[in-house]
């Protein structure tokens, strides 16, 4: 958490020098969260040769990692004793609802072995490496990131729902919707709905569990493969693109986009959720912060970006899509739905 300056004047120091220590800060909380320690903690304050047995840990060590969490406010200390705070056992531990440990062990691993050369990608005007074959290649991440994913469609998902409007639709297609959670949100609220799930194989072992979960696995088809060289079929009602867009440079963006309007049946309906860049109502903050934060990310390690409204509607418009419409999110500060619909022939 951000270094706490008790009442310094922070234009006192050179922004970057805060910078480093909420760093340090953050990476301490990952190793802290890995090891297990915040779990440790949970029952009675320990010493930290206590918590050394109970995590595996060398207890010289870990003093030294519990004495920085304790300076990053992280955890309280008395004496030889170290207890969670308040706020990290609401947050930091494995068994707290909305557990935040998934979040934060994924941009560890994506800010330790992916973020080492962002010169370069600025330099070269290209992505460091292919994203999701690395997270394929770490099963571990990959799970955290589809929890981060399935958590979001959880919540947001019964709103997405709402702000698509309703037809005699039979047919969706999820492209990338590997944990299933926004398919099952919408078959849920339309009976008559079936589904196509595309995305890599293991994404996909989320969402085979998550339809299994909601007993819809009879409504669903899960298909694994890449989205720009699957067979998506065609004639369908309604295709998902849900935090998809981003990850992708305007070129393959038109791509994707006209073969989700091929998919489609003239007249079907395209649902995007999309982090917004450049949205003047959201100001300052952490939100904006954030956006600004992921689309860095994005370009550095997917060659995407987070889009503003107006390139997204255009690259719509030049897939193939009329009707273009924008809709803020009450459960989000950064998610925005946009519908489109295909062209009739």
């Amino acid at each position: 958490m951000p270094v706490p300056l008790h009442g310094l004047d922070p234009e006192a120091f050179p922004a970057a020098y805060l910078d480093l220590l909420d760093a340090v800060s953050f990476r301490a909380a990952a190793a802290g969260a890995r090891l297990g320690v915040f779990d440790a903690l949970a029952g009675e304050p320990l010493t930290a040769e206590q918590a050394a047995a109970r995590t595996g840990t060398d207890p010289a060590g870990l003093r030294i990692l519990l004495d920085a969490l304790a300076g990053y406010g992280y955890l309280d200390r008395d004496r030889d004793r170290y207890a969670d705070t308040p706020h990290t056992a609401r947050w930091l531990r494995t068994d707290a609802p909305d557990s935040f440990v998934p979040v934060l062990r994924f941009w560890a691993a994506v800010l330790d072995h992916r973020w080492g050369d962002l010169e370069e990608s600025v330099r070269r005007g290209e992505p460091s490496g292919d994203f999701y074959a690395w997270l394929e290649r770490h099963p571990d991440t990959l799970a955290d990131f589809q929890t981060m994913l399935r958590r979001l469609a959880a919540h947001l998902g019964d709103e997405i729902v709402a702000l698509t409007p309703a037809g005699a639709d039979r047919s969706l297609l999820d492209l990338g919707g590997g944990h299933a959670g926004y398919t099952v949100a919408f078959l849920r609220a339309r009976p008559g709905l079936r589904a196509t799930v595309v995305d890599l194989p293991g994404a996909l072992e989320r969402g085979a569990r998550t339809v299994a979960e909601a007993g819809l696995a009879d409504r669903v088809t899960l298909r694994p493969g890449d989205l720009f060289t699957t067979d998506l079929g065609h004639g369908h009602d309604l295709v998902l693109l849900c935090n998809i867009v981003h990850g992708y440079r305007p070129a393959d963006v038109r791509t994707l986009l006209r073969r989700a309007a091929t998919a489609l049946r003239p007249g079907g309906r395209l649902t995007l959720l999309e982090p917004l860049a450049d949205v003047p109502s959201r100001g300052p903050g952490p939100a904006e912060a954030f956006v600004r934060m992921f689309s860095l990310n994005l370009f550095h390690t997917q060659g995407g970006r987070a889009y503003g409204m107006p390139e997204l509607a255009a690259l719509l418009t030049e897939a193939g899509f009329t009707d273009v419409r924008e809709a803020p999110l009450a459960g989000s500060d950064t998610d925005h739905v946009v519908t489109a619909l295909r062209a009739p022939a």
